[in-house]
């Protein structure tokens, strides 16, 4: 059955639509199939993909003025820039990862897909 599947995984490619993965199998493995994991094509997430590089330069910056914040000779701006650098931390992570999964599937990579990202 798993060699069965992963050739129909394989057989897609990033342009076509994804169909049932269900209704290919053999009538004894549908059930094995987790409903939950099949992939469907939606398109490019124009929304998600901006929301995730706006995240990204917010928390780059954010990163930036905490570091600065913190090397400076000032202790009422160092106790500020920690907050600066947790908040930037909190927007540079989940920007970065949805910007990685949207970068790799425009380059190409097999196991990334634009469904991996989440739609708004």
């Amino acid at each position: 059955m798993f060699s069965y599947a992963l050739k129909l995984f394989k057989d897609f490619s990033m342009h076509s639509r994804y169909s049932r993965l269900a209704s290919t199998l053999p009538e004894g493995e549908r059930s094995v199939v987790d409903q939950a994991s099949i992939l469907v094509h939606r398109g490019i997430p124009w929304k998600a993909i901006s929301l995730a590089l706006f995240l990204l330069v917010i928390g780059c910056l954010l990163i930036v003025y905490g570091i600065i914040g913190i090397s400076s000779h000032k202790k009422s701006s160092s106790e500020k820039a920690y907050g600066l650098l947790v908040l930037g931390l909190l927007t540079f992570l989940p920007g970065f990862h949805e910007s990685r999964i949207a970068y790799y599937t425009w380059r190409g990579f097999r196991e990334y897909s634009f469904s991996h990202i989440p739609s708004m």
